[in-house]
C-alpha cells in the first residue's frame, strides 16, 4: 500500500479533508501533517491524527514564515516514530520548503508531489519580495516530481509564464466527491424553494468584501424578490466587521459553518442560484481559478452566477449554463436576474441538470487512477533508510 506523507498549510481546512477521502478512496495510507488555524490542536481528519506543526494566523505571512522556520528545525522529532513514506505530497509553497526538510530527516531520496492550488497575489508582485518568492519556489520544486493544480489558467498564466515548475503537470478540478452513487432525487430535478424570493447561495471560503457589498446592494434595489444565504468560514483577516455587515442587512444572512459532503445537498436545495464570483485578487487568482462552489451548485442544480470574463465563465460559456455577468455592479446584476420568472429559472435549471454528472464530480474510479499515478513516481528512486526514523 502506497504510503503518504500528506503536508498541509491548514489542517481544519475542509479541502484537505476532501483531498485525504480521495487518497483513502484510492487505496493509500496516509500520514498527515501540518499547522492549524485553531487554539487547539485538530483531534482527527477522517480517522487520522494529524502530527501537529502548530498555529499560523490567516493573512499573517511574516507569522508563517516564522511557524515553519520553527517547524524546520524540529522536524525530525515531530516525524520520530513514522515510518518513512513512499511519498510526500506539499500543499502550498511553505510545505514543499518543509517536505524537502522532512525527506531529509527521513534519510531517504523520497519523491515530492508539490500541490498548489491558488496562486497567493504576493508571488506575482514584480518587487523584490515577488522575484525573492518565485526564486524560492523554483528552488524548492527543482526536483519534484509532479505539480498538482487546479485550474488551467493556474498554468497558462503563472507557471508556464514563469518558469516555475518543470514537473509533469496533473490537473484535478475542485470537484466535489462522490463517493456512493447518488440517489435519483440527489440533483434536484424540483425547482427548489418556491419564489419569489429567489435565493442566492454564497457558500465556502467568504473573503470577498466587494461581492458582500455588491450583493447587499442588489438586494436593497429588489426590495425583497432576492435573499442570499452565506454559509461556510468568513475571512474576518479581510473583512473583521463582516457579521456586522450582514446583520444590517435585511436580505442577507449568515447561516453558519456546513459539512461537506454531508450537508450539500441539504444547503443548495435551499438556493435557486449559486454565486460563484470572487473579487478577492482581482486580475490575478480570482479571474483563474474554477473555484470549489462551482462544482458543487452545479452537482446539486443550482444556477451559478459568474463573471464572464473569468476562468469561471469561460468555463460556463463552453458549457453553455449560467448566468454571466458583463459587469460587476447593481445594475448588471440587476439585467441579469431582475426579471427573473419560474419559466426563465426552469430554463436555466434544466441545462445545468442535462450536463453529465461527471463534469461535476470525481468518482472512486478517479481515486484510484490518481493514487496510480502517484505509486509510478516511486517506481525507480535511491533510497538510503527503509524502516521509521530513529
Amino acid at each position: 500500500m502506497l504510503h503518504v506523507l500528506y503536508l498541509v498549510h491548514d489542517v481544519s481546512d475542509p479541502a484537505v479533508r476532501r483531498r485525504v477521502k480521495m487518497l483513502k478512496a484510492g487505496g493509500a495510507r496516509i500520514t498527515l501533517a501540518g499547522f492549524r488555524r485553531t487554539p487547539s490542536p485538530i483531534a482527527e481528519i477522517e480517522g487520522l491524527e494529524p502530527v501537529d506543526l502548530g498555529p499560523t494566523r490567516d493573512g499573517r505571512f511574516a507569522q508563517r514564515i516564522g511557524a515553519v522556520a520553527k517547524a524546520a528545525m524540529s522536524i525530525g522529532a515531530k516525524f520520530a516514530g513514522v515510518a518513512r513514506p513512499d511519498l510526500i505530497i506539499a500543499r502550498n509553497l511553505e510545505m514543499l520548503a518543509l517536505a524537502r526538510r522532512a525527506r531529509h530527516a527521513f534519510g531517504a531520496s523520497v519523491p515530492i508531489v508539490y500541490e498548489c492550488l491558488d496562486i497567493h497575489r504576493l508571488v506575482l508582485r514584480n518587487d523584490l519580495i515577488g522575484k525573492a518568492l518565485r526564486g524560492a519556489e523554483r528552488y524548492l520544486a527543482r526536483d519534484v516530481k509532479l505539480l498538482v493544480t487546479s485550474s488551467p489558467a493556474f498554468i497558462a498564466n503563472y507557471f508556464k509564464p514563469f518558469g516555475q515548475i518543470a514537473a509533469p503537470v496533473e490537473l484535478i478540478e475542485n470537484k466535489y466527491f462522490d463517493t456512493m452513487p447518488a440517489p435519483a432525487d440527489d440533483r434536484l430535478e424540483n425547482d427548489g424553494p418556491e419564489a419569489p424570493p429567489w435565493r442566492i447561495g454564497w457558500f465556502g471560503a467568504l473573503r470577498c468584501r466587494r461581492s458582500l457589498e455588491l450583493l447587499a446592494e442588489f438586494t436593497r434595489r429588489q426590495g425583497g424578490r432576492f435573499e442570499v444565504v452565506l454559509r461556510g468560514r468568513p475571512a474576518l483577516s479581510e473583512f473583521p466587521d463582516f457579521h456586522a455587515l450582514v446583520e444590517a442587512e435585511p436580505w442577507l444572512s449568515f447561516r453558519g459553518p456546513y459539512r461537506n459532503p454531508e450537508d450539500m445537498a441539504a444547503i443548495y436545495r435551499e438556493v435557486h442560484f449559486s454565486w460563484a464570483i470572487d473579487f478577492f485578487e482581482q486580475g490575478q487568482n480570482s479571474e483563474w481559478l474554477l473555484p470549489n462552489r462551482l462544482y458543487e451548485g452545479c452537482r446539486f442544480g443550482a444556477v451559478p452566477i459568474s463573471m464572464a470574463s473569468t476562468e469561471t465563465g469561460r468555463f460556463l460559456k463552453q458549457q453553455d449554463i449560467g448566468v454571466l455577468l458583463s459587469e460587476a455592479t447593481p445594475e448588471g446584476l440587476d439585467t441579469a436576474l431582475g426579471r427573473m420568472a419560474q419559466e426563465g429559472f426552469g430554463k436555466l435549471k434544466s441545462r445545468v441538470l442535462a450536463r453529465n454528472p461527471r463534469t461535476w464530480s470525481y468518482d472512486r474510479g478517479d481515486c484510484l487512477a490518481f493514487v496510480d499515478k502517484l505509486r509510478g513516481l516511486t517506481a525507480v528512486r535511491g533510497t538510503f533508510a527503509t524502516e521509521a526514523l530513529a
